[in-house]
C-alpha cells in the first residue's frame, strides 16, 4: 500500500474525484480544432486555473491535461514529437496546484484511448500500444503525477497494454472502461467481463470502474454489473453530468448539481469509492458532491429503479429521448 490512492482509500470511505476536462476548457476558449494538451505549453495559466476549480470544489484526486496526448492521437496535428514534452508540462502544472492546495490532493496523470483499433480487428500491435502508453507514463512520472490514469477506452486489449506500460515505469495506476446503452463497450467488453480481466494481469490496477458513456443514471446500471461480480477491489464510477442535447447546433448537458449531488451519493450507497464526474461536469457541480457526501448519511444500496427514480430512466428505454453520444469533453 505504497501509492497515493490507497493511502487515501485507507482513511477515508470514498474520494471524490474531478470533472470534465474538455468543456472546461472549451469554455475558456479552447478551439475544437485544437488538441487542449497543446495549452499546456501555450496556455498553463489556463490550465491550472482548471486545476484550482477541481480542488476548490473539494475534489481529492484530479487528472492531468495530457488524455490525448499520446504519440497516435499528437500525430494528427503535427504534433507526435511532443509527447514527453506535452505530458511532462501536464504534470508539472498539476503537481504545482496540488502541492498549494494546504492539504492532500492526488495528481493523477491521464492517459485516454490510443485512437486506433487493437489486432486483429485493426493495425495496431500490442507491442505499439505499450511503446505509446509507455512513453507517456514515462514523462507523466517524470513531472510529478502521482498515480496513472487510463480512462475511456473500450478494448481489453489496451488496458492490457495500459497496464504493462505501467508495470514498466514503476506506477500504480487505475483504469476505466466507457460503456454504451447496451451495457458494453463498442468493442463488446461487457463489466463482468473487465472485472474478471482486472484480477488476471500481473499488475492488477489499485481501482477499476466505469466512465463517461451516456448520463449518471446508465453510468450506475454499469456499476450494478461491476459489483455483481464480487469484487473487493474499489470501484470508480465518473458518469456525465447528464446526458447532451441538441439546441441550435450545440451540445448542452443537462445534469444539475442537484441531479450529480444524487448521482455521487447513490454511487457511494453502491459501493462505489472513488466517485467523479466526466463530460459536461463542472466545478459547480462538483462542489454540490462534495457537500452531499459530507452531509447525507449513507443510505442502502439502491435498485435499478430507485436509481432512475432520482436520476431520470437509462437510456434507449420506452419514453426516454435522450441522445447516446459517449466522448470526453
Amino acid at each position: 500500500m505504497t501509492d497515493a490512492l490507497s493511502r487515501m482509500l485507507a482513511t477515508r470511505p470514498h474520494v471524490l474525484a474531478d470533472g470534465a476536462t474538455g468543456t472546461a476548457l472549451f469554455n475558456m476558449g479552447l478551439d475544437p480544432a485544437t488538441p487542449a494538451e497543446i495549452w499546456n505549453a501555450t496556455h498553463p495559466d489556463r490550465i491550472a486555473a482548471h486545476h484550482r476549480g477541481a480542488i476548490e470544489a473539494g475534489s481529492d484526486l484530479f487528472l492531468t491535461n495530457s488524455f490525448g496526448a499520446n504519440a497516435s492521437r499528437l500525430r494528427l496535428h503535427g504534433a507526435g514529437a511532443r509527447v514527453t514534452e506535452l505530458n511532462r508540462l501536464a504534470a508539472q502544472i498539476a503537481r504545482a496546484e496540488a502541492d498549494r492546495a494546504g492539504r492532500p490532493v492526488i495528481v493523477a496523470g491521464s492517459m485516454g484511448p490510443i485512437g486506433e483499433i487493437m489486432a486483429p480487428m485493426g493495425s495496431l500491435t500490442q507491442a505499439r500500444a505499450v511503446e505509446m502508453f509507455h512513453e507517456q507514463a514515462e514523462a507523466l512520472r517524470d513531472g510529478g503525477a502521482d498515480i496513472l490514469w487510463v480512462e475511456t477506452l473500450a478494448s481489453l486489449d489496451e488496458l492490457r497494454a495500459a497496464a504493462t506500460a505501467a508495470r514498466r515505469v514503476g506506477m500504480a495506476w487505475c483504469g476505466c472502461l466507457s460503456f454504451d446503452t447496451a451495457g458494453r463497450t463498442i468493442m463488446g467488453v461487457t463489466p463482468a467481463q473487465l472485472a474478471a480481466a482486472v484480477e488476471t494481469l500481473p499488475n492488477p490496477p489499485v481501482a477499476y470502474g466505469a466512465n463517461c458513456g451516456v448520463g449518471a443514471s446508465d453510468l450506475l446500471r454499469t456499476v450494478t454489473g461491476l459489483v455483481a461480480s464480487g469484487t473487493e477491489r474499489p470501484i470508480i464510477a465518473k458518469g456525465n453530468a447528464g446526458v447532451p442535447h441538441l439546441q441550435n447546433g450545440h451540445l448542452h448537458y443537462d445534469g444539475t448539481p442537484e441531479l450529480m449531488a444524487d448521482y455521487a451519493c447513490l454511487a457511494r450507497d453502491m459501493g462505489v469509492r472513488v466517485i467523479g464526474g466526466c463530460c459536461g461536469t463542472m466545478p459547480e457541480h462538483l462542489r454540490a458532491m462534495r457537500a452531499a457526501l459530507d452531509s447525507r448519511p449513507q443510505g442502502p444500496r439502491p435498485a435499478l429503479d430507485q436509481i432512475t427514480a432520482r436520476l431520470g430512466a437509462f437510456s434507449g428505454t420506452p419514453g426516454s429521448d435522450r441522445l447516446t453520444i459517449g466522448r470526453r469533453p
